[in-house]
């Protein structure tokens, strides 16, 4: 017999640039029935919430199949999310003209539940805190590394999102390493510009060296000096900005994610002497571990801060 919390799910749901993913979650973060789809982001927010409708459609209709009983959905998308109303405040181009939209209102009047929203990186780390590395600490820092650069830091099982919801923008704080470097945001001199995946593959070119893509980069760089020149100069600068944080936040755990955190040993040991170069001797010993919940994770994230949502609710 199925016991309570396997019976009642929560729809949960991870919306990016490129795809979109919706699962049902039980109550204790099992996750199933994976529904993968195009986000559709080229032809505007109408073509995405119309898939996303019909995803969250699909999905209820195998949960109630199955004796499940969904009682909330939790929305991590892409942009700055107003968690307090469920519309997106600002996003970049990856999904046209996606700023305006409704999601907490679409998936009430979609399929009948409550629903709550949240940045998808914000859902990225709450699912970390609870179900990955972090799981048992009081606070944990996230800092996801790959196409851009963003974060979430979780405290006492909340995670904080900040007065205007943009808590957490790793990305966008200043390093000397891109004084020149343009960031995708409009300015210039942002970690996001230089350290991200697109950034480390654009300095790798500046500097004459010829790659197909960021992987390239790092695979080369046992053997090539310029490719582990670059890759160690973007991670170092990663590390900086994260000794900076711990600095500020204190956090007692903080957990790198995303697809540049894959680049080997190089990498991980320059963000540890960038680390050492700008946290205070008092926090400088804090753990730093990779990411262990998954392509889960914001899954799990967007589904805990739905479930948990009156306790969610930070400045």
């Amino acid at each position: 017999m199925s016991s309570p919390d396997e019976r009642t799910t929560s729809l949960a749901v991870d919306l990016g640039g490129t795809k979109t993913t919706v699962a049902r979650v039980t109550g204790d973060g099992t996750v199933r029935g994976r529904r993968t789809v195009p986000t559709g982001a080229a032809g505007g927010p109408g073509d995405v919430v119309a898939g996303l409708v019909a995803a969250l459609g699909a999905t209820l209709a195998e949960a109630t199949a199955a004796g499940e009983r969904p009682t909330v959905i939790g929305i991590g998308s892409a942009g700055v999310i107003d968690s307090s109303t469920g519309r997106v405040t600002s996003a970049t181009d990856a999904i046209p003209g996606w700023a305006g939209t409704h999601l907490g209102r679409l998936g009430r009047e979609a399929v009948g539940l409550e629903t709550h929203v949240l940045n998808d990186v914000h859902a990225h780390g709450l699912g970390e805190a609870v179900y990955g590395s972090g799981s048992g600490r009081s606070s944990m820092l996230l800092v996801a590394v790959g196409t851009g650069i963003g974060g979430a830091f979780v405290l006492e099982g909340r995670v904080v999102l900040g007065a205007h919801s943009a808590a957490a923008h790793v990305g966008h704080v200043p390093v000397p390493e891109a004084d020149d470097v343009p960031c995708p945001c409009g300015r210039v001199g942002h970690l996001e510009g230089l350290a991200s995946g697109p950034g480390i593959l654009a300095a790798y070119r500046r500097a004459g060296g010829v790659a197909a893509d960021t992987r390239e980069v790092a695979a080369r760089a046992g053997t090539d000096p310029l490719a582990r020149e670059i890759l160690t100069r973007c991670a170092r600068a990663t590390g900086r900005v994260v000794g900076g944080l711990l600095n500020v936040l204190d956090p007692e755990l903080v957990v790198l994610s995303g697809g540049v955190s894959e680049a080997g040993e190089a990498w991980w040991d320059a963000v540890r002497a960038g680390i050492a170069l700008d946290a205070m001797t008092l926090v400088s010993d804090t753990p730093v571990v990779a990411a262990s919940a998954g392509p889960d994770a914001a899954l799990l994230g967007a589904a805990h801060f739905a479930r948990t949502h009156d306790r969610q609710d930070t400045p």
